[in-house]
């Protein structure tokens, strides 16, 4: 919601910060006329004095803050994720809430754009201990299929939700209650989830620093050269682009392209919600039965999501384009769904049991689509057109699909028993049990064991070569 929820906001709360020196004529605008950066553009032309050159003035600003979150995440989760590593997951993401109320309650009452950066920077530095450590967490909850995959696919449904409530529910209280309402409504809820994080998980207890003795775990460069993890990274930083890069600026192709009313532009993506949450149903059902196939549903995700994005230019009215975009949610859910219990097997399997920098290099894959859309997405628009941006999104899409036949061998690996299996014969219980990790045994025509083959057997050596150092 945090990320969202500006969308309806900061365009018009900087044309009014524009306009503060230079008083002209004021105009009401509906807060779902400004849902997308690059939306606010014809308005803005409407109230200056210098149409165009305040246009580019704000378009850039409103991108640079959108992005600022998403770029300082990206820089500080490489940091986050060993960080969390080291001190389990509930401090940490008792500091990123911490941090998001702080950041959230600076923005409530920013009244100059200096300090709606450095405030929209802090959500940023608050998401990354905080998203990171909470997905973390999950994982480590629930250490058995298929009971993480319906776990994370409740955690996505919620995400979902956030990002497609978010612009309606900051423009109607914007309009209507202020700028500050929906950040101080959503500080509340930080501060609320952080109570709620001392009561549940008790991260001063006695009980949790008694579990204080964690593994080491890999270091966060060695899991980013790792080949299965950096296929479902590059999986995830491709299936973010088209959303990322069409938030800004399909609002303003459907007012040039359909005459699209302000409702429409504003009510585009929120019917996506409904196929979301479907994609995270469906995946979540699929991955109990067939467990091995995640890497097939993954790449059925992005062809979806790259034939919902060429979609998209040939659109000519309302309905057909919902239909597109629902689509596009729909693709995301199966990749994401499938591919982030992934991850967490990929450590369990290959490295060890210690998830906070496995889905820090998750979240810098999604930080890579976020940052660069509001910025990028404008310009390549202005000079190649939205079309050529669809189809090129699409197809992006549309050729990663095959990469992910590479996981295809994941299904086949699984744990060891670790040691406290073996001295206290108990199930394993995720974070504190460390394991050396091996994959399934496979004889070879002398009977020795081997494992399975996989399109990276040539980075086995260098894995077993470092453990054996270690």
């Amino acid at each position: 919601m945090l990320y969202m929820v500006i969308v309806p906001i900061v365009p018009d709360y900087i044309a009014r910060m524009q306009k503060a020196s230079r008083p002209t004529p004021s105009t009401e605008v509906s807060p779902l006329q400004l849902t997308t950066p690059a939306g606010v553009g014809a308005h803005m032309g409407n109230t200056s004095e210098s149409p165009t050159a305040a246009t580019e003035n704000e378009d850039v600003k409103i991108g640079v803050l959108f992005a600022s979150k998403a770029i300082l995440q990206l820089l500080v989760n490489p940091l986050s994720g060993p960080f969390i590593d080291r001190m389990s997951y509930d401090v940490p993401l008792l500091i990123g809430l911490g941090v998001l109320f702080a950041s959230t309650l600076l923005f409530a009452f920013a009244e100059d754009y200096a300090t709606l950066f450095a405030a929209r920077s802090l959500q940023g530095l608050g998401s990354a201990f905080a998203d990171t450590s909470g997905i973390a967490m999950i994982a480590d909850k629930y250490p058995e299929e298929p009971e993480r995959s319906r776990a994370l696919g409740v955690a996505l449904a919620f995400i979902s939700f956030g990002s497609l409530v978010a612009p309606p529910f900051g423009g109607f209280l914007y309009q209507f209650a202020g700028k500050h309402t929906p950040f101080l409504v959503l500080a509340a809820v930080s501060l609320l989830d952080a109570l709620l994080l001392l009561v549940v998980a008790k991260p001063f207890s006695a009980a949790t620093r008694a579990r204080a003795n964690l593994p080491v775990g890999t270091p966060i460069h060695r899991l980013m050269l790792d080949p299965y993890i950096a296929v479902v990274a590059g999986a995830l930083t491709t299936c973010n682009i088209p959303l990322a890069f069409l938030e800004p600026t399909i609002a303003t192709w459907m007012e040039h392209t359909m005459a699209a009313s302000k409702w429409e532009t504003g009510m585009a993506w929120l019917p996506a919600f409904v196929p979301h949450v479907l994609g995270v149903y469906l995946t979540v059902r699929l991955a109990a039965r067939y467990p091995h196939l995640q890497w097939l549903y993954g790449a059925l995700g992005l062809a979806v999501i790259g034939a919902s994005s060429c979609m998209v230019p040939a659109c000519r009215s309302f309905a057909p384009l919902v239909v597109s975009l629902c689509g596009l949610c729909f693709g995301i859910a199966l990749v994401d769904t499938a591919l982030l219990p992934t991850l967490a097997f990929l450590v369990d399997v290959r490295h060890v049991s210690v998830y906070g920098s496995v889905y820090a290099i998750a979240d810098i894959s999604y930080s890579v689509a976020y940052a660069l859309g509001p910025i990028v997405a404008g310009h390549i628009v202005h000079s190649l057109g939205f079309a050529q941006l669809s189809l090129g999104m699409g197809l992006a899409n549309l050729l990663y699909a095959p990469v992910l036949l590479l996981l295809r061998n994941v299904g086949l690996l699984r744990r060891s028993r670790s040691e406290r299996d073996v001295l206290l014969e108990e199930p394993p219980q995720g974070l504190y049990d460390a394991v050396r990790l091996r994959e399934r045994p496979v004889s070879d025509p002398d009977g020795a064991p081997r494992s399975p083959s996989g399109p990276f057997d040539e980075c086995e050596d260098v894995y077993n070569n470092y453990y054996t150092r270690s």
